[in-house]
């Protein structure tokens, strides 16, 4: 057989047994790895029998051929046979069966089990000495664990409960290796580290992506900011379970109900509505780009064309490269496309939460219903739980083997887009869309006190968990407003408000830090100047070292500060057209003085706090510092740095 790239001469018929749907694909996948071996494929040319092949195939240790025989009588190996593999096997049954014609197969294993039982004998002459260093090595081998972070955006909480987690462990001795599984994707742990590992932890608010590689080993299971907040606690937890020998369920427990990775992603212990919320921050992790994205756009195009650029004529058709406002209406028109990917997208990674991979196809049929319905984020919420749960149905329904094939790419999609479809136009959907109405109505008039008090509630939400799932509750009801094609003023002052507040908590660290420096420890101070441009920019996350270090200090001042921002920003009348971008987009905000106002004010406030409460506590420590021996000044003295504890 001759291709266009050279001449065949390995040929692999694979037969799958019955019933075991992608065997074929796994065994395909190995054995094009190990082709990629030229020692693997010479040692596959330079077989001379069927046995020998299969063996190589297997990652068994072949038996040895004639040419084998050959040279242990003093022929010179071929390169084949110098650098034969040792692969492991490609699956767990054999890929062909040893050949039956085979002559000498019973000669040849009464040779093997003879030198087999040599080899034994030697082995109990020194097993003593082996068993002896074994427990040694074991007593002296540090404790090893493999960790998984994760957050709904994976951008900040992800990697600071990384750095968090690897800390700690440093200090208690332990070796860690993490696996960040953040917005830029995730790479793999090691099989063999995670292997070698004896214990695992988990700190995510969102699934864990391929949790069944961890089966198996004792599991602490947690929300991301627990890893970022008692690091020391949750190692010392799982060393606690690896002594008492409790471990997760299985891998092969684990891989058998393929129905709810969200269910695989808690403790048996987890609630529903433990549950539930992290399939809505699934949903909506994946929605947070769309928004960016699409809302930076949307704000770049109004700075070059001004608001009237929303009715310009679609730039497919006219569109001239030397106008500003031809590429305004561009900016403005791609932003708009993205935007409408949002109840889509939200809907159809709750239901990936909720019921994986086939869950996707009824989940953005459903969320693209929802926005045809003008049922908005309310209704793709409803489309990606009904979604979800109707595929989760339909997965516990036992099939014959033959249509397992064909489940997951035709059955399961068509069943659930038709029902989700139908609940959303016909029985569900006209409910959602006039509640969805009526909460627009009531937005639109908001007034006076009732304005004011939305400020206040919206501030404490932003600033409660600092981009948690409160936080992004608050971020998901703003945006949800001025995604439409003509937002009310009410949803654009709720859009300014939320941003003016998630802005307060890193400028109020920031602050703090610049004028009462020495009530934080030089790492505090550092992080201080880098919360500047992280708060002006309107990542909330950049208060969270604060927070973590001094919670009960930190978080009310700035509650406090959030709300009185947002409060502010309600009563100045301030509106945004843009769902992100900090003081970047502040040509962008009606009310643009006002609106700095309210920020600098709640940043006053949130920094006046922290430092009053910090001063309270390092007051009320008894004075310890005294003159050490040899004349030294213990820390805290005119010579040293004052030290803050980093937990209450």
């Amino acid at each position: 057989m001759r291709r266009p790239d050279g001449p065949v001469d390995l040929i692999f018929l694979i037969a799958a047994p019955a019933g075991a749907d992608s065997d074929h694909l796994t065994i395909l996948s190995g054995l094009a790895r190990r082709l990629m071996s030229t020692e693997f494929t010479g040692a596959l040319r330079s077989a001379d029998d069927p046995g020998r092949v299969a063996a190589l195939i297997r990652g068994d240790q072949p038996e040895p051929s004639a040419a084998a025989a050959g040279t242990e009588a003093g022929a010179e190996p071929t390169a084949g046979e110098r650098a034969e593999p040792a692969a492991r096997p490609l699956a767990t049954e054999p890929l062909a069966p040893k050949p039956a014609a085979a002559q000498t197969a019973g000669a040849k294993a009464a040779e093997a089990k003879v030198a087999e039982a040599k080899v034994a004998e030697a082995a109990e002459a020194v097993s003593g000495e082996a068993a002896g260093a074994g427990s040694q090595a074991a007593a002296s081998a540090p404790f090893r664990i493999v960790a998984v972070t994760s957050c709904p955006t994976g951008i900040a909480h992800t990697y600071m409960a990384a750095e968090s987690l690897e800390n700690a462990a440093r200090e208690a001795g332990v070796e860690l290796v993490v696996e960040t599984q953040g917005s830029a994707g995730f790479d793999k742990l090691p099989p063999a580290t995670i292997a070698a590992a004896d214990a695992v932890i988990f700190a995510h608010d969102v699934e864990v992506r391929e949790k069944a590689r961890f089966a198996g080993k004792p599991t602490v299971d947690v929300g991301v900011k627990a890893g970022i907040n008692r690091p020391a606690e949750l190692i010392a937890e799982v060393r606690q379970k690896a002594a008492r020998g409790e471990i997760s369920a299985p891998a092969a427990a684990a891989d058998a109900d393929r129905s709810a990775p969200m269910d695989r992603a808690g403790e048996p212990g987890d609630r529903f509505g433990t549950r539930l919320r992290k399939w809505l921050m699934t949903g909506v992790s994946y929605m947070v780009p769309f928004v960016a994205a699409g809302g930076l756009l949307i704000a770049l195009a109004f700075a070059l064309g001004g608001y009237e650029i929303a009715t310009a004529k679609s730039v497919a058709d006219h569109f001239i490269w030397t106008e500003q406002d031809s590429w305004a209406a561009l900016l403005f028109q791609i932003g708009g496309a993205a935007f409408t990917f949002l109840v889509p997208v939200l809907a159809g990674f709750i239901a990936y939460g909720m019921a994986d991979r086939p869950g996707l196809v009824p989940g953005f049929v459903g969320g693209f219903i929802a926005t045809t319905i003008k049922a908005g984020f309310l209704g793709g919420l409803v489309a990606g739980l009904i979604a979800g749960a109707i595929v989760m149905g339909i997965q516990r329904f036992k099939v014959p083997a033959s249509l397992r094939g064909i489940m997951p790419v035709v059955v399961i999609p068509l069943i659930s887009s038709a029902i989700v479809g139908f609940l959303m136009f016909v029985v569900i959907g006209k409910p959602i869309a006039s509640a969805q109405e009526a909460m627009t109505d009531w937005l639109n008039g908001l007034s006076g006190t009732n304005a004011i008090m939305l400020g206040v509630l919206l501030g404490l939400m932003m600033c409660f968990d600092l981009g948690g799932p409160v936080n992004k509750v608050a971020y998901a009801f703003a945006t949800g407003g001025i995604t439409v094609a003509n937002p009310s003023d009410g949803s654009l002052k709720i859009m300014a408000a939320v941003m003016a507040a998630g802005m307060v908590p890193p400028l109020a660290m920031a602050l703090a830090t610049t004028v009462r420096g020495r009530l934080f420890t030089k790492t505090e101070r550092e992080n201080g100047k880098a919360a500047w441009v992280l708060g002006a920019s309107f990542i909330s996350e950049g208060a969270i070292p604060f927070a973590a270090a001094d919670p009960l200090r930190v978080i009310p001042s700035s509650m406090v500060g959030g709300a009185i921002t947002g409060a502010l920003s309600m009563t100045f009348d301030c509106t945004l057209r843009a769902p992100h971008g900090g003081i970047f987009v502040v040509p962008l905000i009606g009310q643009p003085f006002l609106y700095l106002l309210a920020i600098v004010a709640g940043t006053v406030v949130s920094a006046g706090l922290v430092i009053v409460l910090k001063g309270m506590r390092k007051a009320a420590r008894p004075e310890t510092a005294a003159p050490a021996a040899g004349g030294e000044t213990a820390p805290g003295g005119a010579g040293g740095e004052a030290k803050v504890p980093a937990t209450v």
